[in-house]
């Protein structure tokens, strides 16, 4: 496809990508130069970042920026990255959640509330990764397959950046995130299919010539992408006080987030930052789309693929790229990986926002929802300091949530306090 945009501004830097030193293969261990490939040439294994750190210290860090950039030294990133436009994501609250832990019987909670963003997702910290590296490679066009908030993020941070971008949808998404998908001036493309028809319609995008300068965010640029989701594991143990959780519940749409976050804690101890203590991940799914639930549960190692049918659209990927990986993380950490449904969800919702006002959107519902029934079922310890991430704003997911106004009534006094209000 021809295009009339601009090519993005660049800046000469001495290290493009900072301290990342190679990609590396997950499965086989092949290393590879970086560049916007995603899987092993010998065994079609995913590709992540591997790094070559130096001294890194937490003054360094808190000298910072107040967004991701405070972590550059850890991220695929150029040396003057909080130079160049972006949407400088991160630096989210941490919210002590002392309401909400009473009612649940706990010690000590916290919500990661990652709502504040600019598109009010996490999303915007891994396209900002994406963005930097589509900006080395020269890329023109900004694109993803999205169940949603990707889709926003990516517009935006593309006309940010001076990207043109093109982004494609499952048809029937949340009004709000087609919305905020579209109000950036890129194209929106709605597929009629799931989210896997998407992505494999992306897919084939990428090997025809129409899209040989695109720079497919979750695709070709999987690995630099997949890294902002660090951040997040970053500033957990940076506003802990330089800790670690000791439980973390996690949502899990591709999966890429909880493996990420686990990449994340496990940099912060080999440099030195934080002390090596254990801790446990807990994966969380809605029933209606809870593929690695269902092998958590069975004992498998394989993932089964579902069709989603759930609310928590957000996370409605039927066959989760690193679905394997979360089921290896959460064994390994002593964790688990459970499901709870629509109306949990729901309720889940409606209590974080009575609780702590946090607005969640229902992968929040979902991240909740699960911490309650793990707790009542003796899976995860109240006495433990707990993080629970909310991901998005509960305002791109109104469908979900019925709630409005308590009365209506004359203007008067009388009448308020007849209506029983006071």
């Amino acid at each position: 496809m021809a295009t009339t945009a601009a090519q993005p501004a660049t800046a000469a830097v001495t290290r493009p990508f900072g301290s990342a030193a190679a990609l590396s293969c997950r499965e086989c261990g092949q290393r590879y130069d970086l560049a916007p490939r995603f899987a092993c040439e010998f065994c079609f294994g995913p590709l992540e970042v591997a790094y070559d750190f130096g001294d890194i210290s937490r003054e360094a860090i808190e000298r910072g920026p107040k967004n991701i950039w405070r972590y550059a030294a850890l991220l695929p990133v150029p040396d003057n990255v909080a130079e160049l436009p972006n949407m400088n994501p991160g630096l989210t609250p941490l919210v002590r959640a002392d309401r909400l832990a009473a009612e649940l019987g706990m010690r000590a909670l916290h919500v990661k509330d990652d709502s504040g963003n600019p598109t009010h997702s996490f999303k915007d910290r891994v396209v900002a990764m994406a963005v930097e590296a589509a900006r080395t490679f020269g890329f023109r066009t900004l694109s993803c397959s999205s169940t949603g908030n990707l889709a926003g993020a990516v517009g935006a941070a593309a006309a940010r950046a001076g990207f043109r971008s093109c982004v494609f949808i499952p048809a029937g998404l949340e009004e709000g995130k087609v919305v905020m998908a579209a109000v950036y001036g890129g194209q929106v493309v709605a597929i009629d299919g799931t989210y896997d028809d998407v992505n494999r319609f992306c897919s084939e995008l990428i090997g025809d010539p129409a899209g040989e300068d695109w720079g497919f965010v979750n695709v070709n640029l999987r690995p630099y992408y997949a890294e902002g989701s660090k951040t997040l594991a970053y500033e957990i143990a940076e506003q802990l006080g330089w800790r670690l959780p000791e439980q973390i519940v996690i949502p899990i749409a591709s999966g890429s987030q909880l493996t990420k976050i686990d990449k994340g804690f496990r940099e912060l101890v080999a440099l030195g930052l934080v002390e090596d203590r254990p801790y446990k991940v807990f994966g969380a799914q809605a029933t209606g789309c809870s593929p690695v639930a269902r092998a958590f549960e069975a004992g498998h190692d394989v993932i089964q693929p579902v069709k989603p049918d759930t609310i928590a659209k957000s996370l409605a990927i039927g066959n989760p790229a690193d679905g394997p990986y979360v089921l290896d993380i959460c064994r390994r950490t002593g964790g688990a990986v459970a499901h709870v449904d629509d109306a949990a969800v729901v309720d889940s919702i409606a209590l974080l926002a009575r609780t702590e006002g946090v607005f969640a959107e229902t992968a929040g519902g979902v991240t909740t929802g699960v911490l309650r029934k793990l707790l009542a079922e003796g899976a995860l310890d109240p006495q433990a300091e707990t993080v629970v991430l909310n991901t998005g704003d509960g305002l791109k997911t109104l469908n979900a949530v019925e709630a409005g106004v308590t009365a209506t009534i004359k203007p008067s006094l009388d009448v308020f306090k007849a209506a029983g209000l006071v």
